[in-house]
Parts: structure tokens; C-alpha cells; sequence
């Protein structure tokens, strides 16, 4: 992809406390996305890698809250954290720091059964796979075994029958850990937060991806790309979502999700905005958006 050219600074302030909008502010059409219909059985699991090398473009919360809208639709939905930062399992009220077996264990030890890692959530048919700061140690002790890039393939393909979508929180960077992901994924989505640095970011992503492809996992597709930190009322937003749209076109999710206080909130309370605050326009982005990824 061609290096973008730069913006100029946008005029207009930008609210923080400015909650989603029921347009995408770049005058594409909406879609209408029929709610899915409800699964009489379960499984087999499509894995999906939610990966940016680039930090706060929100990951985390888009890992969170897909799955809990997902789970909303009746599907059976794991989270993976796979960052050593713990903040998917912070942001569902887990406590990382305390606990005795996390994803780190269930790959590095051979006597861990991924049932002893697995927890319940507080949202119905959404279950984690916890993390902490341990697993940082992953990514160097990992580099001398065989068959490296697979370790987390192997480690959740014992439950992937249980589940219909997985769902893989990776870490803000392009190491091992997230050559893993990429390397089990199915498809892998792409939060990209809609200001001009993020934009620069998707030709090393995408170089990254065709990597893999070649080399580990030939059937790895673009499930998506989801504009995040959207605001329909500056011009750099709307330009950058723009120049987004016409780099990759139907790739590009309806769903946009707007910059607005309720996520922060819900992180504090542990729990995805669909419970917290489900009338929302946070929670309506992210129900269409699960809509979006049960339609592809």
C-alpha cells in the first residue's frame, strides 16, 4: 500500500466524551446486517486473530466486546489473552497478577491440560484464557523449541469443538507471540484507530501477514479492518476512515466504533459494555459489528 500523504490538523476539537454516531461520517451507505439466526450445535471454532503491531488502538476492547456480542447471538465464544499485559483478563475483572495458571503454563508446561486454564466469565457462553505478565517469558523460551510458531495451535485445539469462535487478544507488536496467532488464525481483524499514524502502520501489518501466508499458514485470511476511535465530527477522522475505505474497500467493517467515555468505565468494572451500558451506542456498534463477522 502506498504511504499515505500527511493531514493537515484538524480544525474541530475532539470530544473524548463523544459517544458513537448511527453514521460512518464518510457518506458510504449502511448495509443492512440481518441478526443471525440461532445454532442448534456448536463448533468447530473459526479462530480469529484481533492484531495491530501499533499499541491503544483498541484491541482489547474490540476482543471484549465482540465476543461478548457475539455471545449475545447465542455463539460460543473463548478469548485468548495472548498479551503479556494481562489487560483482556483485567478488563473482565480477573485479577492476572494472582493467578496460578495462566495461558503462559498451558504452553510451556507439558502436565497442564487447557481445562485448568480456561475460566468462566460473567457474560453467559464466554469463557477467557487468562494472562499475565508471565508470559513475556514466552517469547524467549519458546525460541528454541521445535515447531515454535504452533504452540498455540496445539494448546487450543483440544476445545476448539466446544467453541464457535475463538477469539485471540494479541500483544502490540509483530514478535513470536503474535506469529503464534497469526499462524493458528483463520482470519484476523484489524482495530485500526482512525488517525494518520495507524494508517502508516497497515503496510508493515500486511507485509507481515503475506508472511505468514507463504510460510505457516496459507489459509490465513483479512477477516476485516475496524475503524476505531471515530469521531464524524473531524475532519481527520472522517479523511482517515476515507482513506481507509478506498485501500481496501469491502474489507472494511459497517461497525465504527466511536471514541466515548463508556469504555473506560467499563474497564473499571470489569464487564463489556454490552452488560454495562447495553442501550448504548457502544454496545449497538459492537452488536453490528458481531453481526458483520457471523455474515463473513
Amino acid at each position: 500500500m502506498d504511504t499515505p500523504r500527511p493531514f493537515a490538523p484538524s480544525p474541530e476539537p475532539l470530544d473524548e466524551d463523544h459517544d458513537a454516531a448511527e453514521h460512518d461520517g464518510v457518506g458510504r451507505p449502511h448495509a443492512q446486517v440481518p441478526e443471525p439466526a440461532p445454532l442448534t450445535e456448536h463448533g468447530p471454532a473459526r479462530v480469529i486473530a484481533v492484531a495491530n503491531q501499533k499499541g491503544g488502538v483498541g484491541k482489547t476492547t474490540s476482543t471484549i466486546n465482540l465476543g461478548a456480542a457475539l455471545a449475545e447471538y447465542g455463539r460460543k465464544v473463548l478469548l485468548v489473552d495472548f498479551d503479556p499485559q494481562g489487560a483482556l483478563s483485567v478488563g473482565l475483572g480477573v485479577q492476572a497478577h494472582e493467578l496460578d495458571t495462566t495461558i503462559y503454563n498451558l504452553l510451556m508446561e507439558q502436565n497442564i491440560d487447557v481445562d485448568e486454564v480456561i475460566r468462566e466469565t460473567g457474560v453467559e457462553g464466554m469463557d477467557l484464557l487468562p494472562s499475565n505478565i508471565d508470559l513475556s517469558a514466552a517469547e524467549v523460551q519458546l525460541v528454541t523449541e521445535v515447531g515454535r510458531e504452533q504452540s498455540l495451535g496445539r494448546a487450543i485445539k483440544p476445545v476448539l469443538d466446544r467453541y464457535d469462535v475463538v477469539l485471540i487478544d494479541c500483544q502490540p507488536s509483530l514478535g513470536l507471540l503474535t506469529i503464534n496467532a497469526l499462524a493458528c488464525a483463520d482470519q484476523i481483524l484489524i482495530p485500526l484507530a482512525c488517525e494518520f499514524f495507524s494508517l502508516r502502520g497497515v503496510a508493515l501489518l500486511m507485509d507481515t501477514i503475506d508472511k505468514v501466508q507463504q510460510r505457516l499458514n496459507p489459509d490465513l485470511r483479512i477477516l476485516g479492518i475496524l475503524a476505531t476511535m471515530f469521531d464524524p465530527r473531524t475532519l481527520h477522522t472522517r479523511e482517515v476512515r476515507q482513506r481507509v475505505i478506498e485501500a481496501f474497500g469491502d474489507l472494511v467493517f459497517e461497525s465504527v466504533i466511536n471514541r466515548t467515555v463508556r469504555f473506560p468505565e467499563t474497564t473499571v468494572a470489569g464487564e463489556p459494555i454490552t452488560t454495562w451500558a447495553p442501550t448504548s451506542n457502544g454496545a449497538e456498534a459492537y452488536r453490528l459489528l458481531a453481526r458483520e463477522v457471523i455474515a463473513r
